[in-house]
């Protein structure tokens, strides 16, 4: 009989374990599995998938099943061997040809968010993130830390190009935005949200500001800066005059910094806002009382081991916005979003 006790043991274990599925969908990942399989004509074996991936027979068969348990994967048995292919999740999430494949975020997870995660003890100790103990590098300048390299940096933007694919549009799409001509999205990385926002309302240019290294980076490596409407310009937001725009975004921006910084950031916006114009916030918000959503809970644990911030409720965002001067209602505007944490 499945007394209180054996839930709350099993629940225990459900939570003890978590680490070990995130492993098992990182080295899905890593290995390539769902690519192979998304670009196999049929369903393989597991002595087919170890042989074309290289990898050794024995654990291939046992993450491949593990994969299926998670629903990652699907199985079919013929003559007694089962065959694996990939489930409608990891062929829209996973598969690295995707449209909307998450691939990149889960590698930057797995390659830096995750080694952070283990000095979750020592940030809730200390109340600052952990590069320096995960990587050895000093994070007195946050971004430095975390564009430690420019394979890190590519990764990183490349992951915030996966989380666009799904949550871009639909997160622009919640306001009207088409009386705003000029748009500047502010610390807009790739451009990922820029293109998804020339997209949807044809009639307005796109600046997207950020630090050099990433628009160099952006230059470089991502093919659709082809489009007219989008411009980059080089910037640090905190120091350098703002490009001006009738509208400017902050999409996942706030929750990488301090409540101090996060003014100090909209009251440089408020000074350079003209008449009729506006900010909109893209962020993962917490409930009134902070103890939940569980997703968002996580996602503020994240900016303390990994940023300066902290994720906040719409109230918090609120105060901030009209500390910096924004009436409420009125220029200031607030978008909510669920995201994938970083």
């Amino acid at each position: 009989m499945n007394s209180p006790e054996d839930q709350a043991y099993d629940l225990l274990n459900t939570y003890a374990n978590g680490f070990m599925v995130s492993q098992v969908l990182f080295a899905a990942c890593e290995l390539g599995v769902f690519d192979l399989l998304a670009e196999a004509p049929e369903p393989l074996d597991s002595a087919a998938v170890a042989a074309r991936l290289g990898t050794s027979s024995h654990g291939t068969e046992l993450l491949l099943d593990t994969c299926v348990s998670l629903k990652l994967l699907r199985v079919e048995m013929r003559e007694g061997k089962a065959f694996y292919g990939n489930t409608e999740l990891s062929s829209t999430y996973l598969a690295r040809a995707s449209p909307t494949s998450q691939r990149n975020m889960l590698l930057y997870m797995a390659r830096t968010t995750y080694l952070c995660w283990a000095h979750l003890a020592e940030a809730v100790r200390e109340g600052k993130n952990q590069y320096l103990k995960a990587f050895g590098v000093p994070s007195e300048e946050l971004f430095t830390a975390i564009y430690r390299s420019e394979g890190e940096r590519l990764q990183f933007m490349r992951g915030l190009q996966d989380v666009w694919s799904v949550n871009g549009r639909s997160v622009l799409a919640a306001f009207d935005l088409s009386p705003f001509r000029l748009i500047c999205d502010l610390g807009g990385c790739s451009g990922a949200l820029a293109k998804e926002c020339v997209s949807l309302y044809p009639g307005c240019q796109v600046t997207v500001f950020d630090i050099p290294e990433v628009v160099q980076t952006a230059k470089k490596h991502f093919p659709f800066l082809e489009e007219e409407r989008i411009s980059f310009r080089e910037g640090d937001f905190f120091k350098d005059p703002l490009p001006e725009a009738d509208l400017y975004i902050l999409a996942r921006v706030l929750h990488d910094w301090s409540d101090e910084k996060c003014s100090q950031l909209l009251a440089r916006i408020h000074q350079a806002c003209k008449p009729g114009g506006g900010v909109l916030v893209i962020e993962t918000l917490l409930d009134a009382d902070g103890r939940g959503p569980l997703s968002a809970q996580l996602c503020s644990l994240n900016m303390l081991v990994q940023t300066e911030g902290r994720e906040r409720s719409a109230a918090q965002y609120r105060a901030l916005l009209a500390r910096a001067g924004f009436p409420p209602g009125h220029a200031s505007t607030l978008c909510v979003c669920e995201f994938h944490c970083l």
